[in-house]
């Protein structure tokens, strides 16, 4: 009994060591901060290498785990039934990592905090909070192994630094509507925007088609490019919540749906699924 309590204070003063020794410094590399002390949780954040970590105080975790503050701000989702007419959210509302009722939920709406809607998607809307909320990083249980040196390169002198390797920079997906300075907006091909097109991203300004002095249009709602051309209609009938479209007017909006030719014209229109402030 008595050498089970030696190796159980040992535990938990390597545990400790490791605690104050990552509070103390900033991460290494990026590290992953789980909603839960368990690899198998859902992710919340990456954590950039070179960031100083900040552990809850009081917090108890499992062991090899360090509960840490995760400032904001951060994106949550909300049922769209929890949303008043005002656009606030009601106090209480469960927040969730996503748009699902299964997602885990992060933080509850508290009366009088500012929640900006940043996007509409289905039955959900998508939420800027700027709280503090706790996530779960695994601690170190090894140093970290050196990069080996490639055949035909100097090893480094000892006690030097071994920089790190630079990773390509990710490939940023083109966006139909949008175009760079003095140059025309992509052209959106409708070869592919039949009965069995799939869902894609569009980027534009958000306007309004109605007008007193004009007939109406086949839908109250358009996407223009930076120049101010309709490139398409936009059918917003799938979102719930319609009465907070108002706010997207006249600005940079990214909109996922799919794309179809209307019929006798040489206009199409996008179906709706989810869009959001760009």
């Amino acid at each position: 009994m008595k050498s089970m309590k030696i190796r159980s204070f040992a535990q938990i003063a390597i545990i400790a060591l490791a605690t104050s020794t990552l509070a103390a410094a900033s991460l290494g590399e990026n590290t992953i901060a789980f909603v839960k002390p368990d690899a198998s949780s859902a992710k919340l954040a990456t954590i950039a290498a070179g960031t100083e970590l900040k552990p809850v105080a009081g917090a108890s975790s499992a062991a090899g785990w360090l509960a840490i503050e995760l400032p904001g701000p951060h994106e949550v989702f909300v049922q769209n039934k929890e949303i008043t007419k005002s656009l606030d959210v009601r106090p209480g509302a469960e927040l969730r990592l996503e748009p699902s009722a299964t997602a885990p939920v992060i933080a509850t709406a508290v009366a009088g905090e500012a929640l900006d809607i940043t996007g509409l998607h289905g039955r959900w809307t998508k939420l800027r909070m700027n709280r503090v909320i706790t996530g779960y990083i695994k601690l170190p249980t090894s140093p970290l192994p050196h990069a080996s040196v490639p055949t035909g390169a100097r090893a480094a002198a000892p006690g030097a630094a071994i920089p790190a390797p630079v990773a390509p920079p990710p490939a940023v997906p083109a966006a139909y509507g949008t175009a760079s300075p003095g140059q025309p907006a992509a052209a959106v091909s409708l070869s592919d925007s039949g009965a069995g097109a799939l869902p894609r991203s569009f980027e534009g300004r958000f306007v309004s088609t109605r007008s007193p002095f004009k007939p109406r249009r086949p839908y109250d709602w358009a996407l223009t490019d930076e120049s101010g051309t309709r490139f398409a209609y936009l059918d917003v009938s799938r979102l719930l919540q319609t009465e907070q479209i108002e706010k997207y007017v006249d600005r940079f909006i990214s909109v996922f749906g799919t794309a179809r030719p209307l019929a006798n014209s040489k206009d199409f229109v996008i179906t709706v699924e989810s869009l959001q402030l760009k």
